[in-house]
């Protein structure tokens, strides 16, 4: 197993079949949901499902979520990461995604902005990457505050399928600077 990031308290890897239960537990959670227009998995078959998609962005990308592990426990909390969207959102295509969900009960413990801010330290100094972008719905005011404390520069405000949301962007420069 390939450990690609490694910060104070977590460990982001790969996310292996192993992983089912805590993605199980993770997609199952309205919580999780209240601002994603999907909704909570129903079956076990969903997670194995996502788990074998985000391997596959491994393959065809060279990157994409990364199981988020905290080092004093093992214990998988969530994923976090890069992935190379080939859509288009935005108006931007073809373009590197920052990213992190996690299960409840490690919310406000500072493990987004953590997992966050080491993927975009991964993505500007191991990919070499020129800009990283972000959204998220513009209700939810967390993800927004981490999006932020990791020196994403707000945007502008856009329509996803009838929701309104946030878009952020960081450049190699700004990065740098930071």
């Amino acid at each position: 197993m390939k450990v690609w990031i490694e910060t104070e308290r977590l460990i982001l890897r790969e996310i292996l079949p192993s992983d089912i239960g805590g993605m199980y537990e993770l997609y199952t959670d309205p919580l999780i949901f209240q601002y994603l227009g999907e909704e909570p998995f129903v079956e076990v078959k969903q997670a194995e499902e996502t788990i074998e998609f985000i391997r596959k962005q491994y393959i065809d990308n060279g990157t994409g979520r990364l199981a988020v592990i905290k080092k004093d426990t093992n214990e998988f909390i969530g994923w976090a990461g890069l992935k190379y969207v080939t859509g288009s959102y935005n108006n931007q295509t073809s373009y590197y995604e920052a990213g992190y969900r996690f299960i409840h009960k490690h919310w406000g413990k500072g493990y987004a902005t953590e997992a966050a801010h080491a993927s975009l330290a991964y993505g500007f100094n191991e990919l070499r990457l020129h800009a990283i972008y972000a959204m998220a719905d513009s209700g939810n005011k967390a993800s927004r505050m981490v999006l932020e404390k990791i020196g994403m520069r707000y945007l502008e405000k856009f329509d996803l399928e009838g929701h309104a949301h946030d878009w952020f962007e960081i450049t190699r420069t700004e990065w740098v600077k930071s």
